[in-house]
């Protein structure tokens, strides 16, 4: 190993004469430039000198050795923070103008990318945990003769947390152009936390109702900040992939809420069933400030992967961003293929909501299962098969990416989602034709409904943050998330409306038509490339011309 170095360095101290010397950070001057930096300049040498084996050694040796991590400027190191900061992030990487570059992931990014990755996944379950707290709460508020409440009250709650939700999504999405995501994640998170707390602190309707709307709004703060910071710790061709593992935390949270809030409300009052999500909420808040970072370049890495240049004034300085609006209307509402998106989502979140609400009912009243508790059972498989459904899908577009790099990125994660769209009607129809005298079949049916179901929940809004520049992505997911629950609101009173004069024939119809008109939208954008790509093909024409 030791003369591989030796004549890797040899074959590279010519080309790393003729480099621009890096400006040292604090850390490389109390280190007299530490080996890690000189190992990531002799390994693009040696790679343009033809070297490929002295830059095999010296990426094993090194980048991949634990023993030599702190070589390289470590995220947690307040020295090499300050340093990226005064110098735009990624000095320590001399001409490395992104990760992609280099033959493999420096070790220390990899570990700080797992506790970002494994932060917005705890958080945003923590989202659905205080979210969903007042669902495992209600019932004890309604046993509670100190409150004198029904189900008609409680139905005003949960009513009023789906329109100011939806309006929060879209809201955030475009605010959030401009504020840290990390800041909006952490802070909504503890603000909703807050409102949790102080919702059990009342006693009087009007105060639920305004808590629980100010929750709804947010909530919204959750998904477009964890798109952001997905978008740029994550490339392209593993992004599919960590996308739907993140996905797991919907149903990570919907499996915590009735445990911690259920629990908490039933053995000691319904007070601590709002309270106990709330303690944990603002425990989980601190922690994702201490943990997750908006990217890469914060902690004095180079980007994952190349993006599209500032644009430029004549005198060669950084022209003016974007204000909100125009990166609004610009690179969202203007793109056609986001209206596109946001219509297919309509119609997916249709056919979801349409499954979660509607399905108990039809067990019962039209195939006569005896009681909810049973008919509950036949659909519990649901969320589950949606897990599962989610993680593979984004695995197969990445896989799809990997094979054939020369396509349209977007327009194959499209194609994923049409294949499960495709394998979400098949499903809806075997289940509509298994009798109740098959229980196990029903909930194999059910769960296969959730697995093609939440792959394209979780695709089409990745899709969204592809098609869009970085700061462009939370405005992109809130727009989309927006028209999302617009669809879900439409399978509460005009499905049942279906329901009451046509009969379940014609509610089966109505979601297998929702699921045509997804793949009639999505047909034209099957090719369709992404962000990054069509910002990689104009650099090579004007290089050409």
């Amino acid at each position: 190993m030791q003369q591989l170095f030796e004549g890797a360095l040899r074959a590279a101290r010519p080309h790393l004469a003729a480099c621009t010397p890096l400006r040292p950070t604090r850390q490389a001057r109390a280190q007299q430039m530490p080996r890690g930096m000189a190992l990531v300049r002799a390994t693009a040498a040696g790679a343009a000198a033809g070297d490929p084996s002295g830059k095999e050694a010296l990426v094993k040796s090194d980048v991949g050795d634990p023993a030599q991590a702190q070589a390289i400027p470590g995220p947690s190191s307040p020295a090499s923070q300050a340093s990226s900061s005064a110098q735009g992030g990624n000095s320590d990487y001399g001409n490395v103008a992104s990760l992609q570059d280099l033959p493999e992931y420096p070790r220390t990014f990899v570990i700080r990318r797992l506790f970002v990755f494994l932060g917005i996944v705890v958080g945003y379950s923590c989202y659905y945990l205080t979210r969903n707290s007042l669902t495992y709460t209600a019932p004890v508020m309604v046993s509670d003769p100190a409150l004198k409440m029904d189900i008609t009250q409680v139905g005003s709650l949960t009513s009023l947390f789906p329109i100011a939700y939806g309006f929060s999504k879209f809201v955030s999405g475009v605010l959030g152009a401009r504020t840290s995501p990390t800041l909006m994640l952490a802070g909504g998170l503890m603000a909703t936390a807050a409102v949790n707390l102080l919702f059990g602190a009342g006693n009087a309707m009007p105060w639920f109702m305004t808590f629980w709307a100010i929750n709804g709004i947010l909530q919204g703060f959750g998904g477009p900040c964890c798109a952001r910071i997905l978008t740029t710790w994550f490339a392209t061709k593993e992004r599919g992939t960590y996308w739907g593992m993140w996905n797991i935390a919907h149903n990570l949270g919907g499996f915590l809420a009735p445990i911690v809030a259920g629990t908490a409300a039933r053995m000691y009052g319904w007070k601590y069933g709002m309270w106990v999500p709330g303690a944990t909420g603002l425990a989980v808040g601190a922690l994702l400030l201490l943990f997750v970072r908006d990217s890469p370049e914060v902690v004095g890495y180079p980007p994952v992967e190349t993006v599209q240049a500032k644009p430029k004034e004549k005198d060669g300085s950084d022209a003016p961003k974007e204000s909100l609006v125009s990166l609004l209307l610009n690179n969202v509402l203007k793109n056609p293929f986001i209206w596109g998106m946001a219509f297919t989502y309509f119609f997916v979140y249709v056919v979801r909501q349409g499954v979660t609400s509607w399905f108990v009912f039809y067990l019962i009243k039209a195939k006569g299962v005896a009681d909810a508790g049973s008919a509950a059972f036949r659909v519990s498989g649901l969320e589950l098969g949606g897990l599962f459904g989610s993680l593979l899908a984004g695995r197969i577009s990445d896989s799809l990416i990997a094979s054939k790099p020369k396509g349209g990125n977007v327009g194959k994660r499209v194609q994923v989602v049409m294949g499960y769209m495709v394998g979400v009607a098949a499903m809806l129809a075997a289940f509509y034709f298994t009798p109740s005298s098959m229980p196990q079949l029903q909930w194999a049916t059910v769960f296969m409904i959730g697995f093609f179901l939440y792959g394209p929940q979780m695709l089409i809004g990745l899709c969204g943050a592809e098609l869009v520049g970085p700061e462009s992505v939370g405005a992109s997911e809130g727009f989309l998330g927006w028209i999302a629950y617009l669809g879900a609101a439409n399978a509460g009173i005009p499905l049942s409306i279906i329901v009451k004069n046509y009969g379940w024939e014609a509610y089966f119809v109505s979601l297998g038509v929702a699921c045509a008109m997804a793949l009639l939208l999505l047909a034209p954008m099957a090719n369709l490339k992404s962000f990054v790509q069509r910002s990689e093909g104009g650099k090579r024409k004007l290089k050409a011309a």
